[in-house]
């Protein structure tokens, strides 16, 4: 089992969403199938059967299929024990799309310059979402081995949730825009919710059972008026008084910058609906994206896990 180099990783609110993937490669050597990179085993003698491996061609690549769409915040790679220089160059591409294999989607940081000989390497993907995980390499004649990928990464609780709002502007904002997946930041694209002006708008899911909410992911319009978030509370509880307004505050948004994206911890707060509050008289609120990270460990861990983690990646909110 491979040391990880971020203690955060180990927490129990992570896990590796890898081993419940579908993997698939660009083709394959030797009966190195692309599934034994995710078979959670890290043994790195390619002879015992477990590790995958592609035969030498242009641009090999392997992908793992998370199933849904998570916050990734590390892939840890474990290198076979021999050729080990084979994988240097390679790239980790995270994101949503199919096109072009899913090479075309971000490239987490620099190039993998190297990683020892059967030795594990852990990349920190700062929350990079996506549902497919790449490892591309580029060049002629190219073999791809790898001996285990680890995806560590945060469910977004709110997938699956049922939203509702205060009111809606028009056919273009409704409530479920906010939690479709779809971070464009555009209205007139149909993937933003969006109240009418009035006192006091608010939008909230409902996800169908008690979480300890530990952060929440907000993504701002971007075609105008990104001042209008400027504000609004974030409130997580299990009553639905005031239609949620009441729950305990999580946090304040002072602002999000046009078409960007902020997290905000809450520390664990229990409970089944996440409300965004906007105070005031003729407001309106437009929400692009909202992910809820949450799980089920107890209450009282939520400070110490954020306060480790905001520590490593303050540039989160």
């Amino acid at each position: 089992m491979p040391v990880l180099g971020l203690c955060i990783c180990n927490a129990p609110w992570h896990m590796n969403v890898a081993l419940k993937g579908k993997a698939s490669q660009s083709s394959t050597f030797y009966g190195g199938t692309a599934k034994r990179a995710i078979d959670g085993i890290w043994n790195q003698t390619y002879e015992d059967h477990s590790c995958s491996h592609t035969l030498g061609e242009t641009n090999p690549w392997w992908r793992v299929d998370l199933l849904e769409t998570y916050q990734v915040t590390s892939v840890t790679i474990t290198n076979r024990d021999t050729l080990a220089e084979r994988i240097n160059g390679a790239e980790i591409r995270i994101g949503n799309s199919l096109e072009n294999d899913g090479n075309s989607n971000h490239r987490y940081g620099a190039l993998i310059s190297s990683i020892p000989a059967g030795g594990s390497t852990t990349f920190q993907c700062h929350g990079m979402q996506g549902q497919y995980i790449n490892v591309f390499l580029r060049g002629y004649m190219q073999y791809l081995t790898l001996c285990e990928v680890e995806v560590n990464a945060h469910p977004n609780a709110a997938t699956g949730g049922i939203a509702s709002q205060s009111s809606q502007w028009d056919k273009f904002g409704d409530a479920n825009n906010a939690i479709d997946l779809n971070w464009t930041n555009r209205c007139l694209e149909g993937s933003c919710s969006r109240t009418k002006a009035e006192v006091d708008p608010w939008w909230r899911v409902d996800l169908s059972k008690n979480n300890n909410v530990t952060y929440v992911t907000i993504t701002n319009r971007g075609d105008c008026c990104s001042d209008r978030i400027s504000g609004a509370e974030i409130h997580v509880g299990d009553s639905l008084f005031n239609n949620g307004n009441s729950n305990p505050l999580c946090a304040g948004i002072p602002y999000i910058p046009a078409g960007q994206t902020r997290t905000f911890p809450c520390g664990g707060i229990l409970g089944r609906y996440v409300t965004i509050l906007l105070p005031g008289k003729e407001k309106y609120l437009t929400l692009c994206e909202v992910e809820v990270q949450a799980s089920t460990f107890q209450a009282g861990m939520g400070s110490i896990i954020q306060n480790v983690y905001l520590q490593q990646m303050p540039f989160l909110i």
